[in-house]
């Protein structure tokens, strides 16, 4: 295989370089193609990363972590059946950027998952890059990029008018989902409208209903691209996501209120259970891109605003109430740009510019046992909250012979700064401010063994600086403990290197990669033993000394028969290298085997295995013994259903039945949230039936 970067394919791949563009043309290779790795379409096979994609059926009523679970260095942190946060190779929240559709999702929020505001019904497919990704993607891409894509359109000749509908009916949480989707081309125009939407009742798991675990949903979607001439086009991205009446199971601790009495002494009247839950939460984005084409080269730029609204409430069981109200919005206001062009017809080249700027300024009300919490004080955790993040960056793409190089730096510069942190006489207005300037920069080559198999390896840094609520809040929270802030956190640093296999040759898929990460500073809340004027232990945000992951993961798809066989694994390890021990939760090591029968028409079948590890490597330190060991378990699934072909007024038609824990075996991952052997059970046995159609 050689590879060759011609004036006419850099041209074609520029159309697809910005994110309201990013989506490939209808004629792309989704199964082999993405947009994220390299900034613009590019083979999979070709890029010096591990990377997945991820395809979802058009009516699915779960929530983006679903989608990870069983692949290769992928996991999701669970909460309940709504949050689930991705775990890229051991890094999790701040430390992997979420996108949708490019613009960048993250946002400063300590409970729940950010990838959770998007219905999958609406998803066209989501890309993950594994491994350090802050050349293109900026602060928190040590871990990795998830980009979550929805539907796109491309141009006509002639008008066309298109769609899918789907619904879904799940017998383990008493779910009914559904999604729609509307398209319409012509020669200059192109539009996408789509809905969706979800009700989910409290799951069942082996050990019964679990409750608190049911939510509601909604969410809505309008693209619309319009070419002004052959070289122009101007692109709007409108979406809104709205969920109601999430709690967060894992949050549940027993807690007390210290009341003050004379003599420095205190009364402690309980609380009961407290629990965190969400009456309300929104996302809104607002997205306005327009691609460009200048000299042999494409120029993409968008424009945008993002909010992030939710309804924050502790309740207490004692009470029936809620003893603490926090309504928070993050916005963020951003504007990128991106210039590919060929250069002396061997280099493909990339320039970008990428600012944003997020502000948070939470009201948090606070209710006094003494008065059955019928008198609030307000106590906001900071004021004004604000960082800001301006980076450059350029990316070099050439050849060597036969090999391909990818090479990039960036310059950002990230600042943070709040008026207040706390309330009252305690509240703080100094040193609150803080600026840093970071080089991001990678390295990756590929060169190809024999027809079809690429070996290849990278080596890149990246970093993290602190989130707002690591720098400026004083909370309460949902794990138990009393967190204490820090203005002057520095970033966090990693140093990556990884070294892998791709091939795709007569049927037989796979890729194997080994890694290492190096982390410094790495910014953590660490029990300090100490406690509040009320009784609640302390978590203060702090940085770390250093920190190591490294593992090796892998997949392999077969044709065998009539059959495809399939499998994947993924062995991880971490270490707190300051406290000398494993660092907090990491996933166990896991296999997956699958075998099947695909059908473009007509009947097809899957079965899959997942064995996972018990994993008794935990942090005892720095969790002040509160990690504990989780069981190892294995579970099967199965699902089949008919590809119908034409359909009445569908063009093509399916019906699903999947088949989930057919042993209905009770266990948790270990990335779940809760109190420490008291974590909630996965669901157990279910059923679910999925119908979907195009037109």
């Amino acid at each position: 295989m050689v590879f060759r970067l011609r004036p006419l394919a850099v041209a074609v791949l520029g159309l697809s370089v910005s994110s309201s563009a990013a989506q490939a043309r209808a004629e792309t290779q989704l199964d082999t193609q993405l947009v994220t790795a390299r900034g613009y379409a590019a083979e999979a096979l070709d890029t010096p990363q591990a990377v997945e994609v991820l395809h979802a059926p058009g009516a699915t009523g779960a929530v983006a972590g679903a989608l990870l679970r069983g692949k290769p260095g992928l996991a999701a942190q669970s909460d309940g059946a709504w949050g689930q946060n991705p775990v890229l190779r051991g890094l999790k929240k701040e430390s992997v950027v979420v996108m949708v559709d490019g613009v960048r999702m993250n946002s400063a929020q300590p409970q729940g998952a950010i990838a959770s505001f998007l219905d999958l019904g609406l998803l066209e497919r989501a890309e993950v890059v594994k491994g350090p990704g802050s050349v293109l993607y900026g602060s928190g891409a040590m871990g990795g990029v998830v980009n979550l894509i929805t539907p796109d359109v491309g141009f006509s000749a002639d008008e066309k008018l298109g769609g899918r509908v789907g619904a879904r009916f799940s017998s383990v949480d008493k779910g009914v989902a559904g999604a729609a989707l509307l398209t319409r081309s012509s020669e200059n125009s192109a539009l996408v409208l789509g809905v969706a939407g979800r009700d989910v009742g409290d799951y069942r798991s082996p050990d019964g209903r679990e409750d608190r675990t049911g939510y509601q949903s909604g969410t809505l979607l309008a693209k619309y691209k319009h070419k002004l001439n052959e070289d122009l086009t101007l692109g709007v991205n409108l979406q809104r996501h709205e969920d109601e009446d999430v709690w967060y199971p894992g949050s549940a601790r027993v807690q007390g209120f210290r009341v003050p009495l004379p003599n420095d002494q205190f009364k402690l009247v309980p609380l009961g259970e407290v629990s965190i839950h969400s009456p309300e939460q929104r996302r809104e984005l607002y997205a306005l891109g327009v691609d460009a084409r200048l000299g042999e080269g494409m120029l993409s730029a968008e424009i945008y605003r993002q909010e992030v609204f939710r309804q924050i409430r502790a309740y207490t069981e004692r009470y029936a109430k809620n003893n603490v109200r926090n309504d928070v919005t993050f916005a963020t206001n951003g504007a990128k740009a991106r210039y590919v062009f060929p250069l002396l017809e061997s280099h493909l080249l990339t320039v970008g510019v990428d600012t944003w700027t997020m502000k948070g300024d939470p009201e948090r009300y606070m209710g006094n046992p003494a008065t059955n919490f019928d008198a609030i004080v307000r106590n906001d955790p900071f004021s004004r909250g604000r960082v800001e993040s301006r980076g450059v960056f350029v990316q070099d793409e050439f050849e060597l012979g036969a090999t391909r190089m990818v090479a990039g730096a960036r310059y950002d510069r990230v600042s943070g700064e709040a008026a207040r942190k706390g309330w009252g006489a305690s509240a703080e207005t100094n040193g609150l401010k803080k600026s840093d300037s970071k080089l991001s920069w990678s390295v990756g080559v590929v060169h190809p063994l024999a027809e079809g198999l690429n070996i290849y390896g990278n080596i890149g840094r990246a970093y993290r600086a602190a989130d707002m609520r690591e720098r400026f809040e004083d909370s309460a929270r949902g794990d138990g403990y009393y967190h204490v802030g820090n203005p002057q956190l520095d970033p966090e640093l990693s140093t990556s290197f990884e070294l892998g296999l791709k091939g795709d040759s007569k049927g037989l898929q796979y890729q194997l990669a080994a890694f290492h990460t190096r982390i410094d500073d790495y910014i953590a809340g660490r029990i300090t033993g100490q406690t509040t004027a009320t009784g609640v232990s302390i978590k203060r945000t702090e940085n770390l000394d250093k920190v190591t992951l490294h593992g090796i993961e892998g997949s392999v798809s077969l044709p065998v028969g009539a059959f495809v066989a399939d499998a994947g694994f993924t062995w991880l390890r971490g270490k707190n290298h300051q406290d000398d021990e494993p660092l907090f939760q990491m996933p166990a090591p896991e296999l997956t085997l699958g075998i099947g029968q695909p059908a473009e028409r007509g009947f097809w079948w899957r079965a899959q295995l997942r064995a996972v590890a018990e994993q008794d490597r935990i942090a005892r330190r720095f969790t002040n013994g509160t990690e504990n060991a989780t069981a190892g378990f294995v579970t099967a699934d199965a699902e089949f259903g008919w590809q119908l072909g034409r359909l009445g007024a569908f063009e093509s038609a399916a019906l699903a039945v999947q088949l989930s824990n057919l042993a209905d075996k009770r266990y948790h991952e270990h990335q779940t949230e809760g109190v420490s052997g008291k974590e909630l059970a996965a669901p157990g046995r279910g059923i679910a039936l999925s119908l979907n159609g195009s037109f």
